[in-house]
């Protein structure tokens, strides 16, 4: 029956009252809304995002560091062909040199060419056809004679590297930029090597570059005093004290761990200097591989190489097992803290160079807004107009229950904090002709069952009840479509897939339960004979 009990009556006053409320730092000037915060602590801080579209922003382009990529290529095969001779048994001179396109080799037996060339070649792997990749291999194995061999990393499989870099580069960058998901970020390919980034609200684009670093991290042991020049790298080393100069120091070219096997890291303080620091934590493999490598190696300084610079060079006192450590390298509060969203993040697979920065002024953002507040007052006037001519008391019931509606919609975005857009104001407005249909379903019903011959208050609960199931399949299957639209676009079709599923959701929830509890208010006021539609 249309009844109502008191505590769900005020339980629903309460709700609408705190949507209002969540509100007003969206609606109100930024020194009103500080006044009063000052004097409501219960007032909430949070405003409503506003997307590139309307609020301004920058606009970056990126390309990846292709010259980066093929020295990635030439490292990971150089450890490749060593491990390859390795397990074969072949014996090499002065260890494994690397040249610009691939690394050489000096056999100790020159009768071993012949075996070590077929072994080395299984490391060559067929390149498919798509972005960057045009068909080939991915390296190549010549014999110069004397027991020298020569491999080479194709053209086309750095090309196709550069390309996968790029595929990469946009996950790694959207967890950066965007760690929870809701600034409505543009982040999408351009080209073979370039990423394009849609950033609303940024008017400085400087305050993005030190996010834009690859966050490569190594350990690695330090090399040993005679060490053969090839088995090292000299890389420069961060000053160590305060104020100090930078060095150099040489570092073995094994890893004995990578950053991908970070699983967390986080900011914090020594508890011994109280200087800032980075802990972090390795996943199973990685922390065996770092316990093993430290057992082995009590005595010896290892270093903490991050994107080719020594940030740190400790001395192992003992084997550090649990998985867990930690990175000192004279930072600053804010520069453990970036350091630490970097590792978290991933790195990136390749440098990334900005070669073009525009930022978008809020001009045009406020002519988006007025065309779309124009759009949605006069799509709201004439839906308005419609429901009370056509249906009288009841329009006025559905007139309110689409004022909540629309209140709901932006209370529900400011609560989870997503980002409007242009299409999310399209989106606004289409629900507004969507919120009332729920209400003609249901009225409409209510006909029917009036004139089939039920008692008013009997055909009003009919009414509801039986055009519940309709209103919900009707709904549902819009509420797909905006999910679809949501998990599979990007960028603006996102923000108009949000405000219609919110507006969905909403528009059920004030047509089932606003709109039947100000008509059983009226029926228990007026016991009315008769139905005012």
């Amino acid at each position: 029956m249309l009844r109502f009990s008191r505590p769900t009556f005020v339980g629903i006053l309460i709700v609408a009252f705190l949507a209002a409320l969540s509100l007003v730092p969206s609606f109100l000037p930024a020194p009103t809304v500080a006044a009063l915060q000052a004097r409501l602590w219960f007032l909430p801080v949070r405003a409503i995002p506003l997307g590139l579209d309307l609020q301004g922003g920058a606009h970056v382009l990126l390309q990846v560091d292709s010259a980066s990529v093929a020295k990635n290529q030439v490292s990971n095969l150089r450890d490749d062909a060593r491990r390859v001779l390795r397990e074969n048994k072949i014996p090499v001179v002065g260890g494994i040199g690397e040249t610009k396109q691939g690394a050489i080799v000096h056999l100790l037996h020159p009768e071993d060419s012949a075996r070590a060339v077929a072994a080395l070649s299984k490391l060559s792997q067929p390149i498919g056809f798509g972005v960057g990749g045009n068909g080939g291999v991915s390296m190549t194995v010549a014999d110069s004679g004397g027991g020298v061999l020569r491999l080479e990393v194709t053209q086309a499989q750095v090309a196709a590297e550069t390309a996968r870099a790029v595929d990469q580069s946009i996950e790694v960058l959207r967890r950066r930029l965007d760690p929870v998901g809701n600034r409505e970020l543009s982040i999408q390919r351009e080209g073979i090597d370039r990423v394009a980034l849609d950033i609303p609200g940024l008017q400085d684009t400087s305050t993005i570059v030190p996010l834009l670093k690859t966050a490569n991290l190594e350990f690695r042991f330090v090399a040993q005093p005679g060490a053969a020049p090839s088995g090292f790298d000299v890389l420069k080393m961060q000053p160590q004290t305060p104020g100090g100069a930078a060095g150099v120091i040489n570092v073995e070219k094994q890893v004995i761990v990578r950053g991908a096997d970070l699983t967390d890291a986080s900011p914090g303080f020594d508890s011994q200097t109280n200087e800032p620091v980075v802990n972090f934590t390795f996943n199973i493999q990685g922390g065996q591989a770092f316990a093993q490598a430290t057992a082995a190696n009590i005595g010896r300084p290892f270093a903490i190489v991050l994107d080719g610079e020594v940030i740190s060079a400790p001395v192992i006192r003992s084997a550090i097992t649990g998985g867990r450590g930690q990175i000192s390298g004279n930072f600053t509060v804010a520069e453990a803290t970036d350091l630490a969203t970097l590792l978290k993040a991933g790195a990136l697979p390749a440098k990334l160079a900005i070669v073009q920065e525009q930022t978008v002024g809020p001009g045009l953002g406020q002519d988006s807004i007025a065309a779309g507040k124009l759009a949605a007052y006069v799509g709201g006037v004439l839906v308005v107009a419609y429901m009370l001519a056509t249906y009288g008391i009841f329009g006025v019931f559905a007139d309110i229950a689409l004022a909540i509606h629309i209140l709901f919609i932006f209370a529900s975005m400011a609560l989870i904090g997503a980002t409007l857009t242009l299409p999310g104001i399209a989106g606004v407005v289409f629900t507004i002709g969507m919120a009332v249909d729920s209400n003609v379903l249901i009225y409409e019903r209510i006909r029917e069952e009036a004139h089939a011959g039920r008692p008013i208050a009997s055909a009003l609960d009919a009414g509801f009840k039986r055009a519940f199931a309709t209103i919900v399949d009707s709904n549902v299957t819009m509420f797909v479509a905006a999910a679809i639209l949501f998990f599979f676009g990007t960028g603006p079709v996102k923000g108009f897939a949000v405000s219609l599923g919110l507006g969905i959701l909403t528009s059920v929830i004030t047509a089932v339960t606003m709109t039947r509890m100000m008509i059983a208010l009226w029926h228990r006021r007026t016991r009315a004979k008769t139905l005012p539609i």
